[in-house]
């Protein structure tokens, strides 16, 4: 498939030929409620390594910001969450692209792509260190090795469900390849599962860099505001506004107590 970051962006769908996995959320959990830590999960050399030509392709193919002030906000917060996270093999890379849609995702090793248009919605640098946090918390978690894995067994050798990138709900579809019921009881449910749990540990590195974790809720409120999809939660890969506000709602005073 040429070009197929860009295609996948267009598209997302992807097929299980395709090598890279574009990380759309892993079991075990990553975090453990009873002890309140976070396990980070260092990628595979390989797939490292494939995140990172995939990541470099797509910047060759995509209008990189040239936006100065855009560029700052994002360095300032990306340089707040960098230090409170030992990932191992993990080079951490963020760039913003010139894309309207309210989007971002992120690659194994450390790629993180943020949309112009998400800057839009997140109003505060706390809001976009809930998106960069999120975004970082699927790659801590690997959960591109969780979702590779739970592809290919639910695909058996055919397509695989959509992959959805980052914080963007209204690109999250199942178009026409979704068409076992198994498909839809499992692989969308734990690509859900997957989100929600970077949903949490992104307010935890929030709270640890020093930003008020309540201001996730503030972004999904907006973002909630936007992106008016109409595609039904039980066949979506990433939660609905509401699904993800009350949960992060829950999980708010175990993240403040872990601000410094």
């Amino acid at each position: 498939m040429k070009n197929p970051l860009k295609n996948l962006l267009k598209t997302k769908t992807l097929t299980l030929l395709l090598p890279i996995a574009i990380i759309s959320c892993a079991a075990p959990a990553a975090y453990n409620a009873s002890t309140g830590q976070v396990q980070t999960r260092p990628a595979d050399p390989s797939l490292i390594r494939e995140g990172e030509a995939a990541f470099a392709q797509y910047k060759r193919q995509t209008p990189v910001s040239r936006n100065t002030s855009a560029r700052a906000r994002v360095n300032r917060v990306a340089a707040r969450l960098r230090p409170i996270i030992n990932l191992p093999g993990a080079r951490w890379e963020f760039e913003i692209f010139e894309d309207p849609s309210a989007n971002a995702f992120a690659l194994p090793g450390g790629k993180v792509g943020v949309n112009t248009g998400l800057l839009n919605i997140a109003a505060t640098d706390g809001q976009l260190a809930a998106v960069l946090a999120h975004e970082m918390a699927h790659v801590t978690s690997n959960h591109a090795a969780a979702r590779v894995k739970n592809n290919q067994t639910l695909a058996l050798g055919g397509v695989i469900l959509g992959a959805v990138l980052g914080a963007s709900e209204a690109g999250s579809q199942l178009g026409s390849i979704a068409q076992r019921g198994s498909e839809i009881a499992f692989g969308l449910t734990f690509s859900r599962t997957q989100e929600l749990e970077a949903d949490r540990i992104g307010t935890i590195f929030m709270a640890r860099a020093g930003y008020d974790p309540a201001e996730a809720i503030t972004l999904w409120q907006r973002m909630g505001a936007q992106n008016r999809s109409a595609t039904p939660e039980f066949l979506s890969t990433h939660p609905v506004s509401s699904t993800r506000i009350k949960a992060l709602q829950e999980f708010l005073p175990v993240a403040r107590a872990q601000r410094r």
